[in-house]
């Protein structure tokens, strides 16, 4: 029979065994990444019902994910997207609004709207923004931002495709550019920028005159990805030097597409070169 010594030296024996592997799933702990799911990448949270009902108030269990696996997500669509980094850093915050004309404080108000609005409008037939015309009014910052809001806070996929520099280094590449258009097709958000960007040529008369760029093997390619994304009901973002008339003027086909997925949310801004912020 135990004596009563013998048994709080098993009592006290035990607590100091407990105590140690406590200090060690502490020590453990410290390791983790993520303190709040300890790296799983989820946690079971309690809910309550609120839903009328004979379970109405009852509290049951559901995993959710983590913010850190939303975080992970996040960066990978960042890095994938192939927006630099120096356009990783535009934001709706560090857009210029002081001394800016009206148009551009309409053009961050859609962008802001557009993406508060993005979940009730993403699967239908008006899901895309445009926004066209003066060079220097923001377009491309207010389209990034977007894009960046994108990939970080819903965690959508986006694929920024500059149009000159993105079929130049195409052209000669079968197999990346068919890789490429497929990327292009299926990616949440195509956001091509600077669309048919125009540049300077002699006219007939030795004027130099603005030609957009569009041949018909771009504008067979690009036609192939709006087609497709049209018909899926997949946003595009479209920056583009050039009106709507003047698109559509390019390649009907192509141009009324474009139109009508973004003739909700686009803004025309008339030429106008006082409006270019690079000359201020």
């Amino acid at each position: 029979m135990e004596s009563i010594q013998d048994i709080m030296q098993d009592i006290m024996a035990r607590a100091q065994a407990q105590y140690q592997a406590s200090l060690q799933k502490e020590a453990a702990s410290n390791n983790y990444k993520c303190q709040k799911c300890k790296d799983v990448g989820g946690l079971i949270i309690d809910k309550v019902d609120d839903e009328p009902g004979i379970t109405q108030g009852k509290t049951y269990q559901v995993w959710v994910d983590c913010d850190c696996t939303k975080q992970q997500i996040a960066q990978k669509l960042l890095r994938a997207s192939e927006i630099t980094p120096e356009f990783r850093a535009m934001t709706f915050g560090n857009f210029r609004l002081d001394d800016v004309p009206p148009i551009a404080h309409d053009m961050q108000h859609l962008a802001v709207e557009y993406y508060k609005n993005f979940d009730q409008l993403e699967k239908t037939e008006h899901n895309s923004i445009a926004f066209l015309g003066q060079p220097g009014v923001g377009k491309t910052h207010l389209l990034t931002a977007l894009s960046n809001n994108m990939m970080s806070n819903k965690l959508k996929s986006v694929l920024y495709f500059p149009y000159v520099e993105g079929f130049n280094d195409l052209r000669d590449d079968f197999e990346k550019l068919e890789a490429k258009i497929i990327r292009m097709k299926q990616v949440d958000i195509l956001f091509i920028d600077d669309l048919f960007k125009p540049v300077s040529k002699p006219g007939k008369d030795g004027a130099r005159i603005r030609v957009p760029q569009a041949s018909e093997w771009e504008l067979k390619q690009l036609y192939a990805v709006i087609n497709y994304r049209q018909i899926n009901h997949k946003p595009i973002f479209i920056s583009s030097e050039l009106s709507f008339d003047e698109i559509i003027n390019l390649d009907e086909a192509l141009g009324t597409r474009i139109y009508k997925m973004c003739k909700k949310h686009f803004i025309q801004v008339d030429k106008d070169l006082g409006l270019n912020y690079r000359l201020k």
